[in-house]
C-alpha cells in the first residue's frame, strides 16, 4: 500500500509521463508535416559528419538501445518481451511514457515491481 507522499508522487510521475507523451507527439506530428519521414537518412548522416548534432543522436541512440535492452530483461527476454524492446527501441520517449504508465496501474505504483518486475 502506499503512502500519501507515494501516492502523491507517483500522481505526478504518470502527470509528467501523460504530458512527455502528448507534446513528443504533437512535435513529430509538426515535424512530419513540414519534413516528412525522411528520419534515419538525417539521423545517421548527422553521425557520420562527427559534430554535435551527430554527437546527441549517438548519445540518443545508446539510450534507445538501453531502453529496449531493460524492456528486454524486465520481460525475461521472452517473445513478447522482445517485441517490447523492439518497440521500445523504435518508439523511443513516446513507447517508453505509455509503458511506464502501464506498469505504475499493473503494479499500483509499487516501483521495485515496475523496474525489475513481479519476480
Amino acid at each position: 500500500m502506499l503512502s500519501i507522499w507515494g501516492m502523491l508522487t507517483m500522481t505526478i510521475f504518470r502527470s509528467f509521463l501523460v504530458a512527455v507523451f502528448i507534446t513528443l507527439c504533437a512535435y513529430t506530428m509538426a515535424v512530419i508535416a513540414n519534413h516528412g519521414l525522411g528520419l534515419f537518412s538525417i539521423f545517421f548522416e548527422d553521425i557520420s559528419k562527427l559534430g554535435w548534432p551527430g554527437q546527441f543522436n549517438a548519445d540518443f541512440l545508446s539510450m534507445l538501445a538501453l531502453s529496449a535492452l531493460w524492456v528486454a530483461w524486465r520481460n525475461r527476454f521472452s517473445p513478447a518481451g522482445l517485441g517490447l524492446a523492439t518497440l521500445a527501441f523504435f518508439g523511443g520517449a513516446p513507447f517508453l511514457c505509455v509503458y511506464l504508465f502501464v506498469l505504475s496501474i499493473k503494479t499500483k505504483g509499487d516501483v521495485r515491481h515496475m523496474l525489475a518486475g513481479e519476480n
